[in-house]
């Protein structure tokens, strides 16, 4: 009889101050989750590094990467990724490798499904980079690096493009970039013989000028996609033509309760694992909007909104059977956790509630069977 191991969960944190947080992390943190209550027991040391404000996991679970927002070469701020293997037995980290992201701000990364190429967007200068992925996990020298252009017209966040996120379709065809200063999700063909990313046509889906598409999340078995966007507190839903990349917008709705008008930004967005429900984050009402799918035309209905009992919520993520739901406070220092019902969306605070340094990614590592 096989039994499996323990439930890993990796936290990125801001660990520098930047004009947009106060960072006391010192790197990144590993816990063991508790499947019940979603409490978190810390598993071993931080690993330290620069801001990893973003992690993503190589598809064979091997090798964690992160982008570290902020480093200084050369007397100058710029941004880099980094590359750490993965101990199989305790999930502990081991320092690989780190490059240039050839920008500033890099917050968002991803690996495409065949472990061979590794995205990078930077958010201050614009721009997306793509590495290969050499065969012990590290990361090789950009293969790629594309240079968005445009503003919109915000009159501060838009003066320039703001590359906020990388993610593929399923099929692993297409890969959508937000761009939160020119209003479009940039649509690309990764060509796997050279490393490059291609224009694909059509090249881009636009939103309402002012939204500032920030992070995107597609459905898990239906053809439809769903974008948060920073400044208008929105979410619109895509058709997605499988076959050419197209994204045709079917809906746009608030993130906010009806009669709020105080400041508020949105951060993250999740579509849970059965596809009935999409979570977005609130940064001011301090909120998950809870909306469900409806399966045959993908149009959202508002099921409420329930508080992350913290300041500034930035990623939240499922634990892999979808039962629990964490939430990163950044400005609180907390990771909440929630129970999921998976037939109605209701999130129920656990009563689990971890201290965590300017916490911004959560990240769980696969069960390992034994």
């Amino acid at each position: 009889m096989t039994t499996a191991s323990p439930l890993y969960v990796y936290v990125g944190t801001y660990t520098e101050t930047l004009p947009h947080v106060v960072g006391k992390g010192k790197g990144i943190y590993r816990f063991v989750l508790d499947p019940t209550s979603g409490a978190l027991t810390p598993a071993g040391p931080v690993t330290e590094t620069v801001s990893p404000s973003f992690l993503a996991l190589h598809p064979e679970g091997s090798v964690l990467y992160a982008v570290n927002e902020a480093v200084e070469v050369s007397g100058e701020l710029t941004g880099t990724v980094s590359a750490f293997a993965i101990d199989p037995n305790d999930r502990g980290l081991t320092f690989l490798n780190r490059q240039s992201t050839h920008g500033n701000g890099p917050c968002h990364l991803t690996v495409d499904a065949t472990g061979a190429y590794l995205l990078v967007t930077n958010h201050g200068s614009g721009s997306v980079a793509v590495y290969p992925i050499l065969s012990d996990g590290s990361i090789g020298a950009a293969s790629d690096v594309v240079q968005h252009v445009g503003s919109s017209v915000h009159p501060r966040a838009q003066l320039g493009p703001h590359a906020h996120s990388v993610n593929f379709d399923r099929a692993n065809r297409f890969a959508f970039v937000c761009d939160k200063g020119i209003d479009k999700v940039v649509i690309y063909r990764l060509d796997h013989a050279t490393g490059k990313l291609i224009p694909n046509s059509p090249p881009f889906a636009s939103v309402r000028p002012g939204s500032a598409p920030r992070h995107l999340a597609v459905h898990p078995s239906r053809p439809y996609v769903f974008l948060i966007n920073e400044i208008s507190s929105t979410l619109t839903v895509f058709q997605l033509d499988e076959e050419t990349g197209a994204l045709d917008e079917i809906q746009t709705v608030s993130t906010l309760p009806e009669g709020y008008t105080d400041r508020n930004t949105t951060a993250d967005l999740r579509v849970h694992p059965n596809g009935k429900f999409v979570y977005g984050s609130n940064r001011g009402h301090n909120s998950l909007a809870i909306f469900a799918i409806d399966d045959g035309t993908g149009h959202l209905t508002s099921l409420g909104h329930e508080s992350t009992r913290g300041e500034v919520p930035r990623n939240v993520n499922f634990d892999p059977s979808g039962r629990l739901l964490l939430a990163a406070n950044q400005n609180s220092d907390t990771v909440v956790a929630f129970a999921v019902d998976p037939d109605r969306g209701t999130l129920t605070p656990t009563g689990a509630v971890t201290n965590v340094p300017s916490p911004v990614c959560i990240h769980f590592m696969p069960h390992r069977e034994e």
